[in-house]
């Protein structure tokens, strides 16, 4: 597969969840990415703005298997990972998969569940299995979850622990659409469901060659040693007491090739890493106690951060591609 091929795949599966996702070009590409790097994706914002719509877009142009679990305070982990029920026919315990076993999981509103029922995915989503009473169960390849999650100042919402978030390659905030998309929407949608139009353009299978195409997108030595001072430059600042992780690292590479996939290129440049940096590294950090305190310890803060390392560590002058 060429670079212009693998652009002229992906370009067909933006447009048609374009069709449905008005005016968020952003966060359409955003998904793609998470798809074809094998991440994860964290929708965080207020509720009616289309969170679980983008998610449920993306799913309809792939013509995989696609669950979705609405969770609630009452869900257990096992309605999530399955169960062992006792067969009397058989006189032997036999395993029900639970609802995630499935190519994309849409996991609406996740943290309106406890924080036990939210550690049932931590292995799901890092190993791509679920372990249930001693037995490995492996999940579909390819496995993408999309969760969303309401603002925590909300009622009823927990907060994701840190290593429930680290587990999610990005995060991103829908936004209000703007007055023309707004409009748009209510002519569009008065009158039928958006989602009953949408045709899949690619199966499991083609995803699957497009996963392996962009892994080997090339990425210099250069440009590996600029997302590792980045990601040092976190552990470092005196305003995070949680730096990014090494597998925030890794997760920051893997990104950055299918961005520049989706450019057409089979290489990285510094500015795919720059571009990638907060909504891969944002939801990782954590801001001190006593910046907390002073007022600044939002996520506009963490953000604010990530943009003057992008402004004061030294890019590479070449990428060596």
């Amino acid at each position: 597969m060429s670079p212009s091929a693998f652009a002229e795949l992906t370009d067909g599966i933006l447009t048609e969840v374009s069709r449905v996702i008005d005016g968020k070009p952003d966060a359409v590409r955003s998904a793609l990415v998470v798809l074809l790097a094998e991440g994860h994706l964290l929708i965080e914002d207020v509720p009616g703005v289309g969170k679980t719509m983008l998610a449920r877009a993306l799913a309809a142009t792939v013509d995989a298997t696609v669950r979705r679990i609405q969770f609630t305070p009452d869900l257990l982990p096992g309605d999530v990972t399955g169960v062992s029920v006792f067969n009397p026919v058989e006189r032997e315990f036999e395993f029900k998969p639970g609802a995630v076993f499935a190519n994309i999981v849409i996991a609406d509103e996740i943290n309106r569940s406890s924080p036990k029922t939210q550690s049932a995915l931590l292995e799901a989503m890092e190993e791509g299995q679920v372990t249930v009473d001693g037995r490995t169960h492996p999940l579909p390849d390819p496995f993408l979850v999309v969760a969303t999650q309401n603002p925590l100042e909300m009622e009823g919402t927990y907060a994701l622990p840190e290593a429930q978030r680290d587990r999610f390659m990005m995060r991103i905030s829908m936004g209000y659409p703007d007055p023309a998309a707004e409009v748009q929407m209510l002519r569009e949608r008065d009158t039928a469901n958006p989602l009953s139009a949408l045709t899949p353009v690619l199966d499991a299978r083609r995803v699957r060659e497009l996963i392996s195409w962009a892994r080997r997108v090339h990425v210099s030595a250069p440009v590996e040693q600029y997302a590792v001072a980045l990601a040092q430059a976190t552990r470092a600042h005196p305003d995070l007491r949680l730096g990014a992780s090494p597998r925030a690292t890794l997760q920051l590479v893997r990104a950055a090739k299918v961005w520049a996939a989706l450019e057409g290129r089979a290489f990285v440049i510094p500015d795919d890493i720059s571009a990638l940096l907060v909504p891969v590294f944002a939801h990782r950090l954590i801001p001190t106690r006593a910046t907390s305190v002073r007022g600044r310890g939002g996520p506009d803060t963490v953000t604010a951060i990530l943009q003057r390392l992008i402004a004061t560590v030294p890019v590479p002058l070449s990428s060596g591609a």
